[in-house]
């Protein structure tokens, strides 16, 4: 009987002695408590605060079953002479018999030490400190390996923790470890044996160092005296329990934008991916369909509660057209699917009529340029896991264990950027023999070259730019427009007026018209297409000539000599 007494003391300490509370809280602890007050002990029956520990049980939610091992962790070194093996409390309600063992008993002292668990004259177990503690990131982590699941298994929201105070107590001269529910069935066997000795620890401050707020796993919420010895029946059946539940993961979704592109254009089409984490042990994949043709993007990495661009880089066909671009994510066991709506535009065919000689326009007033939205600087980033290695000493016994690495992933920030810089010069056509620098007469032409330069620190990622267009005022900037062509690609491009039909000499030009009125003439160009993972980079850009006169003063008409 002074045996018996001894192991119930033991599991109620064992309990208050777990890991540190960390910040990072990713369950939620269905878990009170009470007790308080100690008795005086004997030579043979007696208990020190703080020997105490936790049993730790991973339960699937579905049917209850116990599918690992049950683990105790304590802050203490103890030399337990009885134990009742690693058995768990639904074990036990699903007729376990009790069964004790003179073995050696193993344990485990985590990295982070247990908040006080089991209440005593010196002061009560913190319940906030202990569901604090139990659901935080890494202590999961770390159970997580101790029980040998994968942590992102376990927090699925298939499965749950079971926790259990365990006190290490002297009864009867011999060492015990033993959980509330071990006390009380072992106190039956001993017909109250062990109530008689220990019971301000075993029928008080253990079993009710934890229990339920909520019903849970088929047990019931404690409505009970949480300051009075329970009974045998009671602890069984509803004290000496704490239970860490887990919400589903939440599945990767993604966040989709529409776009207008153009023609034979190369483009960079994305997404932002949210939900959860991904990591090398837990990746998700976004899949872009594009006109019949599948787009595969693997290692979407980012942090928990954090997001990550992806992106696919295609070129568009060369007719206009309305396109669906279908997007799937996988990931977590889950996926989730979003579309995006694409119009395709086919910029050419408005090239400027023919001018003649005779073109009059007397209502003429001048149209303000357009200033388009333009942006001409971006950022993003990619986010990259890197392992953070944590050895953790795991002890077997008094004097043997391992190492194991119980760390996790970690992210780190890494950060791109894009620029457009570009000018626009327009000047008399060289055909023109009276124009001097930039000023010409009305009915000539101008000629025209754009440059534009992108700079970026992640070239994979970004084109370069590839559309430019250029209204004129005489159409008010609108109606007319030339699609320039692009006479130099890349990240350093150059555009000009495509070949004008109606030039003699099949010259680059754009003819002013006759009647424009002496002044300031500026055609206005919209320099786009610079694609990047966030968005397309563009930009309004302007030039003038002078008219002064009109090409009728350069005629010069005299009689045909014989």
């Amino acid at each position: 009987m002074k045996r018996i007494i001894s192991i119930v003391i033991a599991f109620i300490l064992m309990i208050s002695v777990f890991l540190p509370m960390n910040a990072y809280a990713i369950g939620d602890g269905n878990v009170d408590g009470g007790g308080g007050g100690m008795g005086d002990g004997t030579n043979t029956d007696f208990w020190n605060t703080g020997d105490e520990g936790v049993r730790v049980t991973v339960i699937r939610a579905s049917d209850h079953a116990v599918v690992t091992t049950p683990i105790d962790l304590t802050n203490k070194h103890p030399v337990i002479a009885v134990n009742f093996n690693k058995v768990c409390k639904i074990s036990y309600s699903q007729g376990y018999a009790l069964s004790p063992d003179t073995h050696s008993y193993d344990y485990v002292n985590p990295s982070q030490a247990l908040p006080k668990i089991i209440s005593t004259s010196g002061g009560n177990g913190n319940i906030a400190a202990i569901k604090s503690y139990f659901t935080d990131e890494q202590v999961i982590r770390s159970i997580a390996n101790l029980t040998g699941m994968n942590f992102n298994v376990l927090i699925n929201g298939q499965y749950k923790l079971l926790l259990e105070p365990i006190a290490y107590m002297t009864f009867g001269g011999v060492k015990y470890a033993m959980t509330a529910t071990e006390a009380a069935l072992f106190d039956q066997q001993l017909g109250g044996g062990l109530r008689s000795k220990m019971v301000s620890l075993s029928h008080k401050n253990l079993p009710l160092a934890m229990f339920l707020e909520t019903p849970d796993l088929g047990y019931p919420a404690w409505g009970g005296s949480t300051t009075k010895a329970a009974s045998d029946t009671d602890i069984i059946s509803s004290l000496g329990l704490g239970i860490v539940r887990f919400s589903e993961a939440e599945p990767p979704t993604v966040s989709t934008t529409n776009y207008e592109y153009r023609v034979n254009t190369e483009v960079i089409t994305s997404v932002t991916v949210r939900g959860g984490q991904s990591d090398p042990d837990n990746p998700v994949t976004v899949r872009f369909t594009i006109g019949g043709h599948t787009y595969t993007v693997g290692g979407v990495y980012y942090p928990d509660g954090d997001s990550q661009l992806a992106w696919v880089r295609w070129t568009t066909p060369s007719t206009p057209q309305a396109m669906t671009i279908r997007v799937s994510v996988s990931g977590r066991g889950s996926a989730s699917e979003g579309t995006i709506t694409v119009k395709i535009a086919d910029l050419s065919g408005h090239d400027p009529p023919d001018p003649v000689a005779d073109d009059r326009n007397d209502s003429y007033s001048a149209s303000p340029v357009p200033n388009n939205t333009q942006k001409t600087s971006v950022s993003w980033g990619v986010w990259r896991p890197y392992w953070h290695a944590n050895w953790v000493w795991i002890s077997t016994g008094e004097d043997s264990g391992y190492w194991e690495d119980a760390g996790w992933w970690d992210f780190n920030w890494t950060s791109y950027s894009a620029s457009l810089t570009a000018s626009m010069s327009i000047t008399p056509d060289a055909k023109d023999p009276t124009a001097s620098e930039k000023t010409l007469k009305s009915g000539y032409g101008i000629n025209q070259t754009t440059t534009a330069k992108v700079s970026t620190s992640q070239s994979s990622a970004v084109t370069g730019a590839q559309t430019a267009v250029t209204h004129f005022p005489e159409f008010g900037y609108q109606s007319f427009w030339r699609l320039l062509e692009q006479t130099r690609s890349g990240y350093n491009a150059e555009f000009g007026f495509a070949s004008n039909k109606y030039s003699t000499y099949k010259r680059r030009t754009h003819f002013t018209p006759i009647w424009m009125p002496d002044g300031n003439y500026t055609p206005y160009t919209y320099l786009e297409d610079c694609w990047t993972p966030a968005g397309m980079l563009s930009m309004n850009l302007t030039d003038s000539v002078t008219v002064r006169g009109s090409l009728w003063s350069d005629w010069h008409i005299a009689p045909v000599k014989p």
